[in-house]
């Protein structure tokens, strides 16, 4: 058969059967380039204002606000409506021309991101220093957290039951902290000759709050006093308030343009707050009212299993659907709850680990997404033998695919590296375990959950068309 194809014939069939990848950046207009560039500020400045999980709830809310969606219970005629919960989930809905109990169009995302959190009894002083104590929260390489500047955010109750914001290190004027590191030439014993996973101690990572101290020479502890008596002065704590606080310990600075020429991203949290923002721009940013009513929902605790009521395990889901059925006056019956669950299609956003140039041999190259080559969808995730996965059923794909298609988004499939190299989860199985279909589906990143974590303008911008184009799918 080969000898029966003339060159030009080989290459018609090659492009008719044959896929190949497309580059974001060759399929976008000069006037998209430019829109995705423009995405990207708005991105970046979601990403400063959100480096926690209250903190992202806060400038969704803002967000949907300026957009004109209110609070379920006070929602007016226009069927845009949100609800927060415990300040650290929300969820937004537009409805559609259809019933909720029909189903609907869900993305679904986290915004939790590693970190280390302070303990309850954090405060100490030793060398004639004062120090907090830390716990590390989600899959952290804890070696890259060491000797960086560190900001302070969080909240903290005090003893009338009052809630104190927390924010330090974040305003230029602020000063930032930092966790000490060994130098290497006494680093021999300590590190240079463990593991990686070894070398650096949980216990160590402690984070410097200052060295000045308060009051006379004799004085007790009067390095912990000058902590505490600055935190007092600035937020009015005791030491007490901190068994009742919540103090998380981040990356300090702005998300920044990376590359000579401005096409990536570099900032603390694109995993997930990438696909939570991009959700939720689509979402208010529609252009018509949708078939089906469209759901963002952005969750807390998946970097930890998931767990606790404000992760995808809680109720929260089934209570909001449960409220815009009593708005719709379909009534709030078990049958239509789980039928508008079981009904749904969904795209669990979240981000793919993008092929690394420098460390390619723990990819699988034909099944590796790739930075600057549109959102990626991941059939499933797990570890070894697809344990722990929810594993997207073909029909779903193919749906999902044909809207992406339909709609000229440039997208590609992509796993966590090679099988039996490791593994990872998101909250997709705990949405299918409601019945619908599900997909994971976000932008690649380079360096995922580090301090610093890259991805590339283009994708976000095509992430973003992607979840409007499947709001807008009948």
């Amino acid at each position: 058969m080969a000898d029966n194809l003339t060159k030009k014939q080989a290459q018609d069939l090659s492009k008719k059967l044959m896929r190949k990848p497309k580059l974001v950046w060759d399929a976008l207009s000069k006037t998209e380039q430019g829109k995705a560039m423009k995405f990207a500020e708005g991105y970046k400045s979601f990403l400063d204002n959100a480096k926690t999980e209250r903190r992202a709830v806060a400038e969704a809310e803002k967000l949907a606000l300026a957009a004109g969606f209110a609070p379920i219970g006070e929602a007016g005629d226009n069927g845009l409506v949100y609800k927060v919960w415990k300040n650290k989930c929300i969820i937004f809905a537009r409805l559609g021309n259809r019933p909720v109990a029909e189903g609907l169009h869900i993305v679904a995302s986290h915004i939790d991101s590693p970190r280390l959190d302070m303990k309850a009894n954090p405060l100490y002083e030793d060398v004639d220093m004062a120090f907090f104590k830390t716990h590390y929260y989600g899959g952290i390489r804890k070696h890259q957290w060491f000797a960086r500047p560190l900001a302070l955010h969080g909240v903290a109750v005090n003893g009338k039951g009052e809630s104190i914001d927390i924010r330090l290190g974040e305003d230029p004027n602020d000063p930032v902290f930092t966790v000490l590191d060994l130098l290497p030439h006494l680093a021999r014993k300590l590190q240079a000759g463990k593991s990686l996973a070894t070398a650096f101690e949980a216990e160590r990572m402690n984070i410097l709050l200052g060295s000045l101290p308060l009051g006379p020479e004799k004085t007790s502890d009067r390095f912990k006093l000058m902590a505490m008596n600055l935190l007092h002065e600035k937020y009015g704590l005791v030491e007490e308030d901190f068994l009742t606080a919540e103090i998380e310990a981040v990356p300090a600075g702005k998300a920044k343009d990376v590359g000579l020429d401005r096409s990536l991203i570099g900032a603390y949290g694109q995993d997930d707050r990438s696909c939570s923002y991009c959700a939720i721009q689509a979402l208010m940013k529609l252009r018509k009212k949708p078939e089906f009513t469209g759901l963002a929902f952005l969750v807390d605790k998946e970097e930890i299993g998931s767990e606790g009521n404000t992760g995808a395990k809680s109720k929260f889901l089934e209570t909001f659907i449960a409220d815009l059925l009593e708005l719709t006056g379909e009534g709030a019956s078990a049958r239509n709850i789980g039928s508008a669950l079981m009904n749904s299609k969904a795209l669990s956003g979240d981000v793919a680990p993008a092929l690394d140039p420098d460390y390619q041999s723990v990819h699988e190259k034909n099944n590796a997404a790739k930075l600057g080559y549109g959102i990626c969808m991941t059939k499933y995730t797990g570890s070894g033998g697809k344990s722990g996965a929810s594993d997207a059923h073909a029909e779903h794909l193919g749906y999902v695919r044909k809207v992406f298609e339909d709609n000229k988004i440039v997208w590609q499939i992509g796993q966590l590296g090679k099988v039996d190299e490791g593994g990872g989860g998101t909250i997709a199985k705990f949405l299918a375990a409601h019945g619908m279909d599900v997909v994971d589906c976000g932008p690649p990143i380079l360096g995922m959950h580090s301090p610093f974590e890259i991805g590339s303008k283009a994708d976000m911008y095509m992430a973003f068309k992607a979840y409007s184009a499947f709001f807008e799918a009948g």
